[in-house]
């Protein structure tokens, strides 16, 4: 078939490199895959990746883009389509109406409604929701990343048919790149636990919160936390690390372009999150091993870990109750067979399964 899989920007983050991911898994399986993306953002360069042909449209907004993906669907005429986040989706399924396009299109939420739409009159994101309301009747299948997601869709959008499809997290290289060594010294000397987490320096991801906790810990036990990833707050969180005197025991290593093989070598990950859609972070760290210990926060952590069966919930914003789960957690690891249970519905061939077995659905569809 042939498929082509949309996405508003390419940077380090998780929608687009969760598009990449999929984009891939499907050229595998010998479709003649094509992955647009609406513009690059400016610090990165458009990859290169084998078996796909990789389209940047280079416009400044997604508003932008409905002209070239207007051209695109009558002139490439794909099987399927695949879009992901909604003001993207909006314009995919006004491209293709107005293309009279016969393409199966299934779009993807990624994020909270309640970041998205409003019903403030004449706002941009009561704009999006009236627009979507009057197109989301042409998607073959919408889908969520979270069943929660679903409900708060179900609320926004009455009678729609949204439903939950996982992101791939876990490819065909994923148990490679995991197995890769890392240097950093802490891995060397393993007298204490490491701690990591990963995610943008900024404030939803409440690595503030996490390093207040670390303090505590600390006056326990002895642990180590490593934060990948970079952002905005890289500064303020280095300046709380000194004031904390955890200068020993907290560093902050910047983007990695692998972070399994830290996971895999880590024993706890924790997830501070204060929103989150679904956090692939969080599956990955579990696929390498990790016990996880996450904030309940809309959307996601408590689906992934079911209710607290596959690791530990702690209130958002809250340091003593995630420093206390730290603890229990060094002591009560959850067992790999638990964790391989916990994960299972985001490998690859399930999540590709699920996908064609909703396009090609009449039950769904009707």
């Amino acid at each position: 078939m042939k498929i082509t899989v949309v996405t508003p920007l390419y940077a380090i983050a998780g929608v687009p490199l969760a598009q990449i991911r999929f984009a891939k898994c499907l050229s595998a399986r010998g479709h003649d895959v094509e992955l647009i993306f609406g513009r690059v953002v400016e610090q990165y360069k458009l990859p290169e990746i084998s078996g796909l042909k990789v389209i940047n449209l280079n416009c400044r907004n997604v508003r932008g883009m409905f002209v070239p993906l207007l051209r695109y669907m009558k002139s490439a005429k794909p099987d399927i389509v695949f879009s992901a986040e909604d003001h993207l989706n909006a314009i995919i399924l006004l491209a293709a109406i107005v293309a009279q396009s016969n393409s199966y299109i299934s779009c993807s939420s990624r994020v909270t409604p309640f970041d998205t739409y409003s019903n403030k009159p004449f706002s941009k994101r009561w704009f999006l929701k009236i627009l979507m309301r009057s197109v989301m009747w042409r998607a073959n299948v919408l889908t969520c990343v979270s069943i929660d997601m679903v409900a708060q869709y179900r609320r926004i959008f009455n009678n729609t048919k949204h439903t939950c499809v996982y992101n791939i997290v876990a490819d065909v290289n994923f148990h490679t790149r995991a197995a890769e060594s890392v240097e950093h010294p802490w891995f060397k000397n393993r007298s204490f636990p490491v701690l990591i987490a990963a995610g943008r320096l900024a404030p939803w991801k409440g690595f503030a919160d996490l390093i207040n906790a670390i303090s505590i810990v600390n006056s326990f036990r002895t642990v180590r936390l490593l934060i990948l990833g970079d952002g905005p707050l890289r500064n303020e969180l280095q300046s709380q690390i000194k004031s904390l005197n955890l200068g020993d025991k907290v560093q902050l290593i910047g983007y990695v372009d692998n972070p399994l093989k830290y996971f895999s070598r880590s024993d706890i990950f924790v997830l501070s999150s204060h929103v989150e859609g679904l956090p692939n972070v969080l599956v990955e760290a579990m696929m390498c091993g990790c016990t996880p210990v996450a904030t309940d926060c809309p959307t996601g952590p408590r689906e992934v870990l079911n209710g607290g069966q596959y690791g530990y919930l702690v209130p958002p914003r809250d340091s003593q109750a995630m420093a206390s789960s730290i603890l229990k957690a060094i002591d009560n690891r959850i067992s790999d067979e638990l964790l391989n249970q916990a994960v299972r519905p985001f490998q690859e061939d399930v999540v590709i399964a699920r996908h064609f077995d909703l396009l090609f659905s009449p039950s769904y569809r009707s």
